[in-house]
């Protein structure tokens, strides 16, 4: 049940995060036809979690409540982008090269298609 709360206060506090500094930084830039604050967001939330997780392996000052709360919670509603990067490059960095391409190319792959799929279901749905 602690794992619960601590994910739930840290997503809290990620979706608000991720919602004030990717509109910040829309607002600011002087286009908006290219979704830039997400991509911000989402480069900020790996180099994050690449962070707290290499910080975590290589001294274990982290506490695993602590990484919990920052990485599954903040992190992972601030952005799941950055849970993706870095599980792929996890594999990259293990040499599993096949395990790489599946998930990075092929997850992205899915999740394009699915967002299609998903967007023929509402079509139906609402016509």
């Amino acid at each position: 049940m602690n794992d619960l709360i601590l994910i739930a206060a840290g997503g809290a506090i990620g979706a608000v995060a991720r919602f004030l500094l990717s509109g910040w930084f829309q607002n600011l830039i002087s286009f908006s036809f290219f979704p830039l604050g997400t991509w911000l967001v989402n480069l900020v939330g790996s180099f994050l979690l690449s962070i707290i997780m290499y910080t975590a392996e290589a001294s274990g000052i982290l506490s695993r409540e602590f990484r919990v709360f920052l990485s599954i919670g903040f992190l992972g509603s601030f952005t799941t982008f950055s849970t993706f990067e870095y599980e792929s490059f996890r594999l990259f960095e293990e040499k599993e090269y096949l395990y790489f391409f599946l998930n990075s190319g092929g997850g992205f792959g899915a999740a394009f298609f699915s967002i299609f799929l998903g967007k023929i279901v509402a079509n139906l749905l609402w016509r």
